[in-house]
């Protein structure tokens, strides 16, 4: 029985539809979940200078106050402690309960834990921030189950031919959410200073920091809300994908009457060729032919993904730093609080909008153009050669007229994590698993993410900090520097060029089915999962 023959009609109509109207609606409402997630996530790095100049400075410091270690490590990664939670938690829901029921939970909680982040209230700097850190780990845990859901229904609503550019549309929402925080940030910075001006610190400690900043930083956090609210009935009106309903929930009649709808096609209810199809095929993500058939693939998945986010949020939640240290931002000292928050969004808007934002697009145009496999080794590469651009001759980058050369092969690290890896990652493993298992290895890869970007967040803002004592942020030991740092992000980039290449399959071109070898006769058989690995047309590179 020929593959094509085999499958059922209402999957084969999925595969062969033309791009409509509900593929754009789907990047949509998928892809507003991404705007947010980012905005969350990114929008914190803007404003933690801010925190710790409101709540941590002492008048008669030479210096402005900033966020002890423990508490900006607690910030910054809490809500990364949260997604990977979330990923894991969400991913395996979503294959028991379906992909509709769990998707208005993950939104509904990324817009209540947004919004009470803004409302962090409380009489010391100390319960201030523990409430801040308690409700962005549920926010986490909220944006972690939007990774694979939002990638699976995308997959499993796509047709063959463009599939890799309607998940990577949806993943490119994120560049847009991360653009809008540095703009949001710099509008509202901007604002306020302009309502109610004040001297830089060395001139006036006291005065710098106007008691209306403590306003800015919460409403940047509520507006996070916003995009998430806006789609949430469109969310709820989804239905189930029909890949779920048919393969996992085997109800043939259901899958064939919602994507009738769906499609404006007729389509056949094939209960006998569903329960051919899916005879055989239970078995658990623990088990040996899971392992014979997709193991290596998620080492792979799972692997990369780590590598990329030790490297993509070391960048993105520490640009301020790298900034400072290059001296393209001025020393804390010499501006008010308002000032120092519209210099760092200011820099960190520019790199988005010339090096994040076009590297998510250049996957979008190019991903079933290219493969899946070329864009990743090539982004790899590519963060490989500037991170040692940026670190080798590191010294002179930090010398006056320099900097701009700098901020300009900085802003091709994140063009090439985007156009390349931080893409990829994303959209691979939404494709080569199996529909029961799906959103639960997709959810493994992505919490295997996340705990590179635990690391990067937790790990860079101690190694980066100066080998000389005497230029340590208080609070901090010596760390290693960082040029030294970039020699490390380098390297992880260059294992994750290896390790592409050893272990992720190319998924250009096939159907979910074949990647998954849910189309294969071999993979009814329980002897068969070794064949079934050829015949599949995976392509181990």
């Amino acid at each position: 029985m020929g593959r094509q023959d085999q499958q059922l009609q209402v999957l084969n109509a999925l595969d062969a539809a033309k791009t409509q109207w509900y593929h754009f609606t789907a990047i949509i409402v998928a892809g507003m979940g991404f705007y947010t997630d980012a905005y969350d996530l990114f929008c914190i790095s803007l404003v933690t200078k801010l925190l710790g100049r409101i709540y941590y400075t002492d008048p008669a410091s030479p210096t402005p106050g900033s966020l002890p270690p423990n508490i900006a490590a607690a910030v910054n990664g809490v809500a990364l402690c949260g997604t990977l939670s979330g990923q894991l938690f969400f991913g395996w829901l979503s294959d028991k309960l379906g992909r509709k029921s769990v998707y208005g939970m993950t939104l509904l909680l990324m817009v209540i834990c947004s919004i009470a982040s803004g409302l962090s209230f409380s009489h010391t700097p100390t319960s201030v921030m523990a409430t801040l850190c308690f409700f962005r780990f549920w926010l986490g845990f909220g944006i972690g189950g939007d990774y694979p859901l939002s990638a699976t229904i995308m997959s499993e609503y796509a047709n063959k031919k463009t599939r890799g550019a309607f998940i990577a549309a949806v993943f490119a929402m994120q560049g847009f959410g991360i653009l809008a925080g540095g703009v949001v940030t710099l509008a509202m910075s901007a604002g306020f200073q302009a309502a109610f001006p004040a001297p830089a610190y060395e001139v006036n400690a006291a005065a710098s920091t106007v008691p209306q900043a403590d306003y800015v930083w919460r409403i940047i956090l509520m507006l996070g809300a916003l995009p998430a609210i806006l789609t949430y009935y469109w969310r709820m009106k989804m239905p189930e994908t029909a890949r779920y309903t048919a393969l996992v929930a085997k109800d043939a009649k259901q899958a064939s009457s919602d994507m009738a709808k769906v499609l404006q096609v007729e389509i056949e209810v094939e209960e006998e060729k569903l329960q051919d199809i899916t005879r055989g095929r239970d078995y658990g993500l623990f088990s040996a032919r899971f392992a014979k058939r997709h193991g290596a693939h998620l080492l792979g998945t799972a692997a990369t993904w780590f590598l990329v986010d030790v490297a993509y949020y070391s960048q993105n939640l520490f640009q301020k730093d790298i900034f400072t240290s290059i001296h393209w931002i001025p020393k804390a000292r010499t501006m008010s609080e308002l000032e120092e928050v519209f210099r760092i969004s200011r820099a960190q808007t520019l790199i988005a909008l010339c090096g994040t934002v076009p590297g998510y697009w250049f996957t979008v145009f190019l991903i079933d153009i290219i493969g899946r496999f070329k864009i990743q080794l090539l982004g790899f590469a590519g963060m490989t050669a500037f991170m040692l651009g940026l670190a080798i001759p590191y010294h002179h980058w930090t010398m006056p007229g320099n900097q701009v050369i700098f901020v300009f092969l900085y802003g091709f690290t994140f063009f090439f994590a985007n156009f390349g890896p931080n893409a990829t990652t994303f959209i691979v493993p939404a494709e080569i698993f199996p529909a029961r298992l799906r959103s639960t290895c997709h959810g493994i890869s992505a919490a295997s993410g996340k705990a590179g970007a635990i690391i990067g967040a937790f790990g860079f803002l101690y190694a980066a900090q100066p080998q000389d004592k005497a230029h340590v942020d208080a609070g901090y030991k010596p760390g290693i520097g960082v040029r030294n740092a970039l020699f490390v992000l380098a390297g992880c980039n260059l294992v994750g060029f290896l390790m592409t290449w050893m272990l992720v399959p190319e998924s250009k071109g096939k159907s979910l089915e074949e990647m998954s070898g849910e189309a294969d006769d071999e993979e009814a058989s329980a002897n068969g999962g070794a064949t079934a690995v050829n015949s599949s047309g995976v392509e181990m590179v």
